[in-house]
């Protein structure tokens, strides 16, 4: 693979590569100081190519007539050197409060060559930033899974030239898209959930590219999924994945922007006038493949915009799998756990919390003295939860104005009886139940904000 590292191709990867004039860092202060006198050459990729090259990743080659994995791109020689024995547990312990620039440096101090950052082509490039401002040598990767946004491709490119550096792109198996195309279409996602198209373009590629890695760099935040996301640490022992040393533990991932919002990425971004991928200005926020990805609605939590056909209480492609708890897996990342934990949402005292029963009667009553709007949801659900400010504004609003708002709690034992006799579909699943009619009427757009739901209402009442 190329290496996408910021110094002169023979440089050997360890912490002794910084000059006086680099980055002055302590674990109380980190800040980069003045580059300007340090010789380009100190931080640029030369164009050339080292002829001497070793494989990355190797595996065995295949016999068939297809291209073989990515795996087998090469990359400059570097000079073995002894690797040191990391205690994790301690490292994260230090760097649980640290900047993402303080965690950066750690990273590509302690693993040099052995650590890449994972870039998906979205607001992560705040990571190719961090890396470049620590003035130490870093490789980039990425998977294009052959079903990127034509806008991604580009912000690739404008990436590498922005920062002189070469991304090590990974590639699914030939043989296995093929066999999935030919045997259940272009577009099986739609029908039987993602998972398995991950599993080929995605995950596999990802296992391979690890293989020749110690550590990895994620941009993954703890605000980015609630239901997945919201204990990610900023090191951690990789759950799922192996290293180049092979087994259990062998692996090790830093998420240096874990406790970071996403609007303070984005203030970062601007601040230091770093490149962005153009969907984001087209609503896009979690970006992946462009059949799999839209852009989000006002009320909508960020991850609403990928796999948005499917009830998921975890929507992870399986990357970060290590993620998901027990009964996300178990329950196949629909929500069918009772979720008790999850602390109840849409507390107001304009909303009726109705009960198995009282929707049940409200279903049946073919005169109502008033109409009502009613959500269901899953309090553990991110995209409930997304809603739950414009749903509160929305019953304040129509108070005395002769519509009840209520809400029901779907998930768990009540969500075969809500599938069956309540038109759900995914969450929130929002009914409007007009005063003269028994059968409820079923909100289809998925803008959520108070003005689209008070149209929606007055349109029927």
């Amino acid at each position: 693979m190329a290496l996408a590292v910021t110094s002169s191709s023979s440089i050997v990867f360890s912490s002794s590569n910084r000059t006086e004039q680099g980055v002055q860092f302590n674990s109380s202060n980190f800040q980069p100081s003045d580059r300007s006198n340090r010789s380009p050459a100190a931080f640029n990729l030369s164009q050339k190519r080292s002829a001497a090259v070793k494989p990355l990743n190797a595996e065995p080659k295949r016999n068939d007539s297809i291209v073989p994995s990515a795996a087998t791109i090469f990359a400059p020689d570097v000079v073995e050197k002894s690797v040191e024995v990391v205690d994790i547990e301690k490292l994260a312990k230090d760097l649980e409060n640290s900047s993402p620039l303080a965690i950066m440096d750690k990273a590509l101090e302690k693993y040099g060559n052995d650590i890449a950052i994972a870039f998906s082509g979205a607001e992560d490039v705040a990571l190719i930033e961090y890396a470049h401002l620590t003035g130490r040598p870093f490789r980039v990767f990425s998977l294009d899974t052959g079903r990127l946004n034509p806008e991604t491709y580009k912000f690739f490119d404008e990436v590498e030239k922005h920062y002189n550096i070469r991304i090590e792109y990974m590639f699914p198996d030939a043989v296995e898209v093929q066999a999935l195309v030919r045997t259940k279409g272009l577009f099986s996602f739609y029908e039987d959930g993602h998972q398995e198209c991950c599993r080929v373009r995605k995950v596999r590629p990802l296992r391979r590219a690890l293989k020749g890695l110690r550590a990895w760099i994620t941009g993954q935040r703890k605000d980015q999924s609630p239901g997945t996301r919201s204990e990610v640490p900023v090191v951690q022992v990789d759950p799922v994945f192996e290293g180049m040393d092979g087994g259990p533990g062998s692996l090790v991932k830093f998420n240096p922007v874990a406790n970071v919002a996403g609007n303070d990425i984005w203030s970062f971004l601007r601040t230091m006038d770093v490149p962005v991928n153009s969907l984001h200005a087209q609503g896009y926020v979690s970006i992946g493949c462009e059949p799999c990805t839209r852009s989000v609605l006002p009320g909508q939590h960020e991850r609403e915009g990928r796999w948005w056909w499917e009830d998921a209480k975890a929507k992870e492609c399986g990357l970060h799998k290590g993620n998901l708890k027990e009964e996300s897996i178990n329950g196949n990342g629909n929500g069918n756990g009772n979720g008790n934990s999850a602390a109840d949402i849409f507390e107001s005292q304009n909303i009726v919390n109705l009960s198995r029963t009282g929707v049940e009667n409200l279903v049946k009553m073919e005169d109502r003295k008033d109409a009502w709007m009613v959500v269901l949801y899953a309090p553990w659900c991110p995209f409930c939860q997304a809603m739950e400010a414009s749903y509160v504004e929305l019953a304040d609003k129509l108070a005395g104005s002769g519509v009840k708002v209520g809400k029901f709690r779907a998930d768990g034992d009540q969500k075969s009886f809500a599938k069956q006799e309540l038109q759900l579909g995914s969450f929130p699943t929002i009914l409007f139940f007009p005063k003269h009619s028994s059968r409820p009427i079923k909100y289809a757009s998925e803008r959520r904000d108070v003005d689209s739901l008070m149209a929606f209402i007055n349109a029927l009442r």
